[in-house]
Formats: structure tokens, C-alpha cells, sequence
């Protein structure tokens, strides 16, 4: 995995330590995780045990996990990555702090990660997000992805609630 670099962004490999950042940014804020499949982290230790199994899968080949900079303050504000693989395609998620909200950076760096998979062969990539996050629905829309249906489930395994999720694919 190498780092990209898009106008306002770098996206790098995540390090031990951002765990401080990445708690008190977003994994810790309920606003931010409402729509994941995970709950808020209690403590910044969550967060430091989670990034250790992170940081054991860089050393598998289809492992594609940024923290997401601004390049003009070096501020880490999120992070995208391969969650998993559906029938061999990439899936997309992403996450980043609020305060960083409406800024079209998360479409930015959705897009050169986009651009990344493809360049590593993979013809279709794959994202989903709750019908009802409706900020995340435009993020994907605006980075070209096509709406290809939606279903009801669990929300997640953490959270057993029935919610709609919207499912894109882009393709190259």
C-alpha cells in the first residue's frame, strides 16, 4: 500500500500513535459512529487495541487502510479503507471527525481510493451506507457510484436494529 495524495489530502498508512487522535476525533463521538457497524469507543484504550489488530493487516497484500491528512496542517481527520471483499470486490468504508463535515474531503479521498483499486486490477469496487445517512449517500453518489438496490437487516451485530442499506457499485 502506498500513500496517495490528492489536492488537499495525504492518505498514509495509520501509526500506533494516532490511536490518541482517532479516539478523540471520531471514535469516541456517538454522532459519528450512529451509522457504523460499531459503537463508540469508551476509552483511547479501545482504540489502541483495535489499532494493533490494524496494524498486523498491513502485512497482508489486499490490505488498503489510510488515515486521511489535510496536507496543509498535517491534521489526521478520518479514515477510509477495504473492509472486506464482496465476491472478490472491495468494499469501501469510511469514517471521519465532525468537524470536518461538508468539506468534500471524504469524496476526495473516496475518489483516489477509487483510483488506487483500480490501478491494483479490480474492475468494481462496492460501498454501502444507511438510507437514512443521508450525508454519506451524496459522498458516494457525488464520487460516481451507481445506486444498485437496497435491503433491510441488523444494523450490525452490536446493534440489532432493522435499518435500510443503500448499496453502490463503481465500476472502471
Amino acid at each position: 500500500m502506498r500513500e496517495l495524495q490528492t489536492q488537499r489530502l495525504l492518505l498514509r498508512a495509520l501509526h500506533a500513535s494516532d490511536a490518541p487522535r482517532i479516539f478523540d476525533c471520531w471514535a469516541s463521538d456517538p454522532a459519528v459512529t450512529k451509522y457504523l457497524t460499531w459503537l463508540p469507543h469508551e476509552s483511547v484504550a479501545v482504540t489502541e487495541q483495535l489499532m494493533t489488530r490494524w496494524l498486523a493487516d498491513y502485512e497482508k497484500q489486499d490490505t488498503f487502510r489510510y488515515g486521511i491528512e489535510l496536507r496543509e496542517t498535517g491534521e489526521l481527520i478520518g479514515m477510509i479503507d477495504v473492509v472486506g471483499y464482496h465476491h472478490g470486490n472491495p468494499v469501501i468504508g469510511y469514517c471521519s471527525g465532525r468537524a470536518y463535515w461538508g468539506n468534500g474531503y471524504m469524496t476526495e479521498a473516496l475518489r483516489a481510493v477509487c483510483d488506487e483499486l483500480f490501478a491494483e486490477g479490480y474492475e468494481t469496487i462496492v460501498i454501502e451506507a444507511m438510507a437514512e445517512n443521508i450525508g454519506s449517500n451524496r459522498v458516494i453518489q457525488k464520487a460516481g457510484f451507481t445506486f444498485v438496490g437496497s435491503r433491510q437487516q441488523p444494523q450490525s451485530e452490536h446493534m440489532p436494529e432493522i435499518v435500510t442499506i443503500n448499496s453502490y457499485r463503481l465500476y472502471k
